[in-house]
């Protein structure tokens, strides 16, 4: 049996993967089915993650207790890395692209594809997400307790 906790947090993942779907027919007009299984955007399915995991921890387990914290640390850790070194990674993909549409020369194999710029978040989308992932995670423990 899939344990409350783990059904949570893949829950809220999936609950924001399935809004930046959404999110894009709104903004954009378009379907694309791609939003579904990519990361970036808004929100943050890697924020709703761990926070949602945290959130269900805590509610389940006690927020005074080692794992909690363990979660809460765990979360933060990834937060950060997706608004920090993952969208710094996006922005560097985005002038290497540049540079490589802009190349008159022979283009090496190394630079067939373009590089993915949607990897990272801004801080909002990563605040999103967390919302979300304590949304699933604390409303979704205690219905299942």
């Amino acid at each position: 049996m899939v344990t409350p906790i783990l059904f949570l947090a893949v829950a809220a993942w999936a609950i924001a993967q399935a809004l930046k779907m959404v999110i894009s027919v709104v903004v954009y007009r378009k379907v694309d089915w791609s939003y579904l299984f990519t990361g970036g955007g808004m929100p943050s399915s890697h924020s709703a993650l761990v926070c949602a995991c945290a959130a269900s921890i805590g509610v389940t387990e006690g927020i005074d207790q080692p794992i909690f914290a363990l979660a809460v640390v765990l979360a933060f850790i990834v937060m950060y890395d997706a608004a920090n070194v993952r969208k710094e990674t996006g922005e560097q993909a985005k002038i290497l692209n540049y540079i490589m549409k802009n190349w008159d020369e022979y283009r090496p194999e190394l630079f067939a594809e373009e590089l993915k710029e949607l990897i990272g978040h801004t801080p909002l989308q990563v605040a999103a997400g967390a919302v979300l992932g304590v949304l699933v995670g604390v409303l979704g423990a205690l219905l299942l307790l």
